[in-house]
């Protein structure tokens, strides 16, 4: 798996707070085989409703940081909330807080949800606003937000930014590549008889 030590790429500002999985991606989608083509349908109703959404604007076009407010993610755990940003383009998210299993499913795809006051959101989202092209940085090293000649701290779980930087944060991935030691193991369980 790949490290995620920082990711730099454009903003996208989304300064609201709590933004929900059904928001995100409306549940009509949810009935896909596969996660493909989710990206194009990320905030579609909020899209329809607002002609001048981020999401449609633009000059957010390859945007790859999305900047939103608290209490990102809430409402019905969906891994098709991230799975269809990701597919978007975003590969950063930086927000105020989060629902917990919406950051669960960021963490282990690869996608840095990190935590930042509510002055640095409002710095960001208006520096976006006033110079969309002006990358952003979210370094999990050094745990700083730089934009432009501007610095901000972000905060981040020490077990998720440990499973990003070193690269272990796909969990079925770490299942399957350890598939002969968990087969070893389960022979030792008392209640074990066989793998069918």
């Amino acid at each position: 798996m790949k490290k995620v030590e920082s990711i730099t790429g454009t903003g996208i500002p989304l300064l609201l707070d709590d933004i929900d999985t059904d928001r995100i991606i409306p549940a009509r989608f949810l009935r896909c085989v596969t996660f493909e083509g989710l990206g194009e349908h990320a905030f579609e109703d909020d899209r329809i409703q607002d002609p001048n959404h981020p999401f449609d604007d633009p000059s957010y076009k390859d945007a790859s940081i999305l900047v939103g407010g608290r209490n990102f993610g809430c409402g019905s755990s969906r891994e098709h909330a991230p799975q269809s940003l990701i597919r978007w383009g975003i590969k950063a998210i930086i927000a105020e807080s989060y629902a917990e299993i919406f950051f669960g499913n960021c963490t282990s795809l690869g996608v840095p949800a990190v935590c930042a006051s509510q002055e640095t959101l409002e710095t960001l989202d208006q520096a976006i606003k006033n110079q969309p092209d002006q990358e952003i940085t979210v370094d999990l090293l050094t745990m700083k937000i730089s934009c432009g000649d501007q610095e901000f701290d972000c905060t981040l779980p020490d077990n998720a930014r440990t499973a990003l930087t070193s690269g272990s944060y796909d969990f079925l991935a770490q299942l399957l590549k350890s598939k002969e030691e968990i087969k070893e193991r389960a022979t030792t369980v008392p209640y074990f008889t066989s793998f069918a």
